[in-house]
């Protein structure tokens, strides 16, 4: 759930829109309140660049009536829009997360979970069945997970459709999610490709990965026409059902009538009743409710654009209502410092924000932000467009897009200075400022365009003019020493990396190219190192890309490549390897796996018996090489990993004597799911030789848990809605930092004696590592999220940055008191499309980090 956009429709018929629940391939899904303000509901508008197409409007009536048809248990009963009055159904809100959602919160579910999940959705297809219908609205996407039952939000292949798009005359393109055997041949779809469907869905629900329908498009779909579906992670009580389910003939597929009855033979409903749902996802949907009944539609009439208001009517996040009481303590398991953390005190600030502000706890002040500013770094010579008079006319969804020059609003001179021309900054960007509950976000990025620009492509410099300093403000980011951005025309950034606090080189499908830190200037770009994924350094020197296919050393200078060592030439035995993301590095050497196929002859058979056929056998290595001798150090074998076969090692700790890795859940095999029984799975090698050490489990850390270690031999880890502490030599826990239900906690950051925490409630904090003892927590005043705040220390230790998708928030490491927070208005990407990528910060030297969004780059001095 997500504050509205600026372009969101603030009305659908009587329904007054409050926030965004989630996107489809052809609608977005807002939660609304109805004209007589009591009761929640969910509207499924269409996206306009697909509503305009006739045979999609008429199939989006088509399923919305058989919906109504449906209506009961399962299927909510929608409110479809009237012919003229856009294209949108309205059905009755349920707290409910979707079962691809489900799946990353909770991993797979429970046998009984599955069997209640079945039963539902089998019930439903049973009676669409009855009908002599084909239902085709089956997908991770389309299944939401309630408190009382499984609910279903999409009633044809359209809703459930995983990419459509318009083509030009009218016609309609869509790509289905999962596709049958029948589909395959280029038959229709029946009744039993609905079972096959649901077989795929219960597997996924049961194992969390897709039997058969993993993977491109084009090998999954000959692994559906012919392949055979992998089950020995699926619960033995399941295992026959779901093969069946999956039979390539549709005549021996059960139907729904009976899979519902062996799954429930009570019902669902019943089987549901005192709690079906792993205590996560309880919890998730729990805290769904409590902040959609925190949202209040606006007081009177409402238009289809939100109003700002001004700076004086806003009141600051951290402020504290009068005759409010201070909370007295934080969440079972913290410690509060002595004096129980009120004010003057660092003390937890826990849940300063939810949605919208809103929030079952008092915002606690710990430091005033500053009032919304705007950024006087540029001066437009272009005088800046006004909003037309009166309110825009009613539309269906449009999705949000910037277009060449959004509006601007007005801003006032400085104090005895001539007045200047105020950069153009939307709307937008003060809305998610106030949707933030930030008020003292500052819009840094109003002229990306005009401060980042490259010039041509065959430029060697970048010059641009410095910025004037401005006064520091509390709340308010320091000015950017510099500010860069790609062009349009370039490709976005594959990854970006900083080397020897002297470059800043970003890497794209074109080439790479290196800004100097010092002044934000373009010294090189070269084609010749397109696609690299990985930047380096490899001494003094030489930097160092890590590509597909190949390693690369650059010339900080120019950037021409001095050595380029192709994997096929340097790794002997391993031909066409393929490798994974890079593991890690420290000093001259970095970790990462490879893997390779061999073929296995078949043995010679007896004789009288043919030959039997051979076997294609993925062989995988763990590496260590050293980047400065261009050398192989070591290579170890390790299980080959989820098909094409290399598995993904992420980096958790390297100390003197070994290092340890975690393998990323999506390249664990089905029998690694069923070994791990839900847990991750840490391996440990030797620094010096690559030996195997020990392969160990810590407490119920997830295969996709955060989890990070120390030089003390201490790993960190996400352990259900608590982080916990182990000794990596034993297993044995050493503390627990209790969460609430919903503070899942990321991968923290170790720096001295402390343990710098971030969570899903959007809170980062520090504790101390050796005994879990809370010294402070506080909010990023972001509304909550699926995700938890990125954390990157300064160069100097002092200053904690938390970034997320809609901020960069900072702190001071010691003591958490709020230093200032950064928004841009999101550049244009080459489609006229806002951007929506995340925020990324990279330290660079002691006294200053770059933040990346996207393909804009601000350089900001900190502590």
């Amino acid at each position: 759930m997500e504050a509205l956009r600026q372009d969101d429709p603030r009305r659908f018929g009587p329904y007054t829109t409050l926030a965004r629940v989630r996107e489809s391939a052809v609608a977005v899904h807002f939660l609304a309140r109805g004209a007589d303000r009591d009761g929640l509901a969910l509207v499924t508008a269409a996206r306009p660049a697909l509503a305009s197409v006739p045979a999609f409007r008429r199939r989006f009536r088509s399923e919305a009536r058989t919906a109504e048809r449906l209506a009961g248990g399962p299927v909510p009963r929608p409110d479809v829009s009237p012919e003229g009055d856009g294209l949108w159904t309205a059905t009755a809100y349920v707290p409910a997360v979707t079962l691809s959602e489900a799946i990353g919160l909770a991993g797979p579910l429970p046998e009984r979970a599955v069997r209640v999940l079945g039963a539902g959705l089998a019930g439903t297809l049973s009676r669409v069945h009855a009908s002599g219908a084909v239902f085709q609205g089956l997908a991770p996407g389309t299944v939401l997970v309630a408190e009382d039952g499984p609910r279903l939000t999409a009633f044809g292949p359209l809703g459930a459709a995983a990419h459509a798009e318009a083509r030009e005359g009218g016609q309609l393109s869509v790509r289905l999610g999962y596709l049958t055997p029948e589909q395959v041949e280029g038959q229709e779809a029946g009744p039993a490709s609905d079972l096959f469907v649901l077989g795929l869905l219960l597997a996924y629900a049961a194992t969390g990965t897709t039997p058969l329908a993993d993977g491109p498009a084009e090998e999954a779909a000959e692994r559906i026409a012919h392949g055979s579906a992998e089950l020995g992670s699926v619960p033995v009580g399941l295992r026959a059902l779901i093969a069946g389910c999956l039979s390539k003939d549709p005549a021996d597929r059960p139907t729904a009538g009976s899979v519902a009855a062996e799954l429930a033979p009570e019902g669902a409903a019943d089987r549901a009743q005192g709690g079906w749902l792993p205590a996560v996802l309880a919890a998730a949907v729990t805290d769904q409710a409590a902040r959609a009944r925190a949202l209040e539609p606006p007081a009177g009439p409402v238009d289809d654009g939100p109003r700002v208001p001004p700076v004086e009517e806003r009141t600051p996040t951290d402020a504290v209502p009068t005759g409010a009481a201070l909370p007295d303590g934080g969440a079972p398991g913290h410690v509060v410092p002595p004096g129980g953390g009120h004010d003057g005190d660092p003390g937890e600030d826990s849940r300063t924000t939810r949605f919208l502000g809103t929030g079952a706890r008092t915002p606690r002040s710990d430091r005033a932000t500053a009032q919304l500013t705007l950024p006087e770094e540029v001066t437009n010579t272009a005088p800046p467009r006004l909003p037309a008079a009166g309110p825009p006319p009613a539309q269906p969804y449009a999705h949000p897009a910037f277009t060449a020059a959004p509006p601007a609003l007005p801003a006032a001179a400085p104090p005895a200075a001539a007045p200047r021309t105020g950069p153009v900054t939307g709307r937008r960007a003060l809305l998610t400022a106030v949707a933030a509950g930030a008020a003292g976000l500052v819009l840094g990025g109003a002229a990306v365009a005009a401060l980042g620009s490259d010039g041509s492509a065959s430029a060697t410099t970048d010059e641009k003019p410095t910025a004037e300093p401005r006064p520091a403000l509390p709340g308010r980011p320091p000015e950017p020493r510099w500010t860069y951005a790609r062009p349009a025309k370039a490709p976005a950034p594959l990854t970006a990396g900083v080397w020897q606090d002297r470059l800043l080189v970003l890497t794209d499908t074109a080439g790479a190219t290196a800004v100097d830190l010092r002044t934000g200037r373009k010294v090189w770009e070269r084609a010749d190192a397109a696609g690299a994924q990985s930047v380096l350094t490899a001494g003094e020197d030489l930097c160092f890309l890590a590509a597909p296919t190949e390693f690369l050393w650059l010339s900080p200078e120019d950037g021409r490549i001095r050595h380029r060592v192709r994997f096929a030439d340097q790794f002997d035995g391993v031909p066409d390897m393929k490798v994974a993301p890079l593991t890690g590095q420290s000093g001259s050497v970095l970790w990462f796996t490879g893997s390779h196929t061999v073929t296995v002859r078949a043995p010679k058979p007896k004789k009288g018996k043919k030959r039997g056929k051979d076997t294609q056998v993925v062989k995988a290595y763990f590496f260590a090489y050293d980047v400065v001798r261009r050398k192989e150090v070591w290579r170890v074998a390790v299980p080959a990993g989820r098909a094409p076969g290399t598995p993904a090692y992420r980096l958790i700790a390297a100390r003197k004597a070994d290092l340890v890795v975690r393998q990323d859940a999506g390249t664990l095999t089905p029998a690694d799911v069923r070994a791990g029984q839900g847990k991750a799975v840490f391996r440990c090698f030797d620094r010096t030789t690559g030996k195997p050490l020990w392969n160990r489990r810590f407490g119920t850390v997830a295969p996709g848990g955060a989890a990070a270690g120390d030089q003390e031999g201490r790993l960190f880890g996400a352990v259900g809605d608590d982080l916990g502490a182990f000794e990596t030599g034993s297993g044995k826990p050493l503390w627990t930092l209790n969460g609430t239900a919903s503070s899942v906690f990321g991968t923290p950051v170790a720096a001295g004696a402390l343990l710098h925490t971030t969570n899903r409630d959007q809170e980062v904090g520090a504790v101390e590592r050796a005994t879990g003892k809370v010294l402070w927590r506080r909010s990023t005043e972001v509304p909550a999220g699926d995700g938890c705040p990125a954390l990157t220390l300064s160069g100097s230790g002092r200053t904690l940055l938390a970034a997320d998708a809609s901020q960069v928030t900072a702190f001071a490491a010691a003591d958490g008191r709020r230093l200032w927070k950064f928004q841009d208005i999101g550049a244009p990407a080459p489609d006229g499309a806002a951007v929506t990528a995340p925020y990324r910060v990279l330290a660079t030297g002691k006294t200053s980090v770059v933040v990346q969004r996207e393909r804009a780059f601000y350089a900001f001095p900190v502590e």
